[in-house]
């Protein structure tokens, strides 16, 4: 099990390894960054997007949270940590692809299928069931669809539609669909089978996912 002081050791063998064997690069990053491409993943530790899509630093914009979601897009006061994320991508770094890549096994998309923060107060499990609350409709749909929810089918029904919801409140940010009507932003859906490795693809025209 890996605890702080072991990633220390880690940053370490970084820091003289391969900090070093970039060191033009990170000398460039230094001066700013320009990444084509922003991913909306979850912040579960086995889902890293850096390490699946084997980039190197300063070529994804990433957002990690529950179930990587996506809010629609809404102006009512609070903190809208996503939406600011999208905003700054979008429209200052001028990112040209959004890829929402959701996963297998995922606790967040369970939870919204079996409804099992519902009523939780924040602090104890509140916070995730406001959260998750965007997927109610794709979950009663799954769950109409899906009989026995406890089926893995089931469950891997629900992340996909989870990606989909999110690609659909994409669109409702007025940034994102101009820039989509006129070609200069492309949205992408994924999804990285945990228990396989294997990375799924969205197809647009049907919202069938195949294998990359």
């Amino acid at each position: 099990m890996t605890h702080f002081a072991d990633m220390i050791e880690g940053y370490r063998r970084f820091r003289n390894g391969g900090w070093q064997q970039q060191r033009e690069r990170w000398e460039q990053l230094a001066e700013g960054q320009s990444p084509k491409v922003m991913i909306i993943a979850c912040s579960d530790s086995r889902s890293e997007p850096s390490q699946i899509f084997d980039t190197n630093p300063g070529e994804i914009f990433v957002v990690r949270n529950v179930a990587a979601l996506v809010p629609p897009f809404e102006t009512t006061p609070g903190r809208h940590g996503v939406s600011a994320a999208l905003e700054f991508a979008v429209q200052f770094l001028k990112v040209e692809e959004i890829v929402v890549m959701g996963h297998g096994l995922c606790g967040g998309c369970h939870a919204a299928l079996h409804r099992s923060m519902a009523g939780a107060e924040p602090g104890r499990g509140g916070f995730i069931a406001d959260w998750i609350a965007m997927l109610d409709d794709a979950s009663e749909q799954v769950r109409s669809e899906h009989p026995d929810i406890d089926n893995r089918e089931a469950g891997r029904a629900m992340e996909l539609a989870a990606v989909r919801v999110s690609l659909d409140n994409l669109m409702t940010f007025p940034c994102i669909q101009e820039k989509v009507r006129r070609g200069t932003l492309k949205l992408r859906g994924a999804f990285f089978a945990i228990s396989d490795g294997v990375l799924h693809v969205m197809d647009d025209a049907t919202g069938g996912f195949s294998p990359a």
